[in-house]
């Protein structure tokens, strides 16, 4: 690694960890000017795999061509999600499933549930989430799931999914212990971003991620968005080179070894997304 990037590491960080970051936004505008550069940071950080996070059907293509490009170190996700399901249709499901024949696609989703803003209407993201746990079910793959202000509604479609057979995370989860105990229940995962190193909004995430069960979370940025508070000294988009210093964050409300963290959730990773080790 060299040395004017390991200084940007936490003090805490061992050189040789292996991180996956399990949801960047590859199709955001921020990054898709520097995606090579982005790429080789993150390596040079100690993140081995990435997925690229499928949003509409356009993103879910892009993320299922970066992936190809990149092989074992990018896989991406392809859903629809919340904010677009105002666009589902017969046809935009059948070009979902000719991505989801890919296996550079490892997940369905970003789908889920989001009532805070209803860029599409509540009954529009219940159809479109409904196919797409369906969907999960059929082709086996885990559901990158979304769900902000709409915990009831969410809880219920997945849990009736589970009981067919599904499986997933709970992807950028902010919300409090007894939310995150009722996902883990479920047998559902949790995925951690930057928002838990807020002092101020995070707090009720920070209080969670004691209880969740480690064997249970995974790190990611999320990136360009929720860049980690306890690294000062970044660039103006977050990227999955600053998933360490997400790492430790956790580490640290977990008491535990910053490598044993990041170990048992690269595994996690791996094994939930079916990556090669």
């Amino acid at each position: 690694m060299p040395a004017n990037h390991r200084q940007l590491l936490p003090p805490l960080v061992d050189m040789h960890l292996k991180l996956i970051d399990i949801g960047v936004n590859f199709h955001s505008s921020q990054l898709v000017p520097h995606t090579d550069a982005i790429l080789e940071r993150a390596t040079a950080a100690g993140v081995v795999a990435m997925l690229a996070t499928g949003t509409s059907l356009e993103s879910s293509r892009n993320a299922r061509d970066l992936a190809s490009r990149h092989p074992r170190l990018l896989y991406a996700t392809a859903g629809i999600h919340p904010h677009t399901a105002k666009n589902w249709s017969p046809e935009v499901l059948r070009a979902l499933q000719a991505l989801w024949e890919s296996p550079d696609v490892v997940a369905v989703g970003e789908c889920g549930l989001d009532y805070n803003r209803n860029f599409s209407t509540p009954a529009d993201q219940r159809r479109a989430f409904e196919a797409q746990l369906e969907a999960a079910v059929q082709w086996k793959k885990p559901l990158f799931l979304h769900c902000r202000d709409a915990f009831d509604d969410f809880h219920a479609m997945v849990a009736g999914a589970v009981r067919a057979g599904a499986h997933g995370v709970v992807h950028c989860f902010t919300g409090a212990a007894d939310e995150a105990a009722a996902f883990v229940e479920l047998g559902l995962e949790i995925g951690i971003t930057g928002w838990v190193t807020d002092l101020n909004r995070g707090q009720a995430l920070r209080e969670a991620v004691q209880a969740i069960p480690l064997e249970r979370l995974h790190l990611e940025t999320d990136a360009p968005y929720l860049g980690p508070k306890n690294h000062k000294n970044r660039r103006p988009y977050n990227e999955p080179a600053n998933l360490p210093w997400i790492a430790e964050a956790v580490a640290g409300l977990k008491g535990m070894a910053v490598d044993d963290v990041a170990s048992q959730c690269t595994s996690n990773s791996r094994r939930l997304f079916g990556l090669p080790g």
